[in-house]
């Protein structure tokens, strides 16, 4: 089977990344319960322990880097639930991507749609 052409700076989300990003989104996938955000926010080094994120991983959550969670193994729908803990939204998120300023994403959002 052949694999697809990378998209430059882009992260393909395959099987070695699945296995790479396993704890990380586990992690993430406990914050559908309201307790488990609780206990991130009041201790998040243990709470990443807990779950044995790997130094890359818990570096990128120190830095609150959604760009280093991705390439660290993380699956985009279980890292929303994190960027959302740290009051990151989808432009935020957008604005990481491209190395923009918020505001600067926000514009080109505005430009793109007139």
């Amino acid at each position: 089977m052949e694999h697809p052409r990378p998209i430059e700076g882009t992260t393909l989300f395959d099987g070695v990344q699945a296995r790479k990003g396993y704890a990380l989104n586990k992690m993430c996938f406990s914050f559908n319960d309201a307790a488990n955000r609780a206990a991130f926010l009041a201790d998040e080094d243990a709470y990443c322990a807990r779950f044995g994120l790997g130094a890359e991983q818990r570096e990128a959550v120190r830095r609150r880097d959604v760009l280093a969670l991705i390439a660290a193994g993380g699956n985009v729908y279980y890292l929303a639930k994190l960027a959302g803990i740290f009051g990151l939204d989808v432009q935020d998120i957008g604005a990481q991507q491209t190395g923009m300023s918020k505001e600067a994403f926000k514009a080109r959002l505005v430009a793109a749609g007139s």
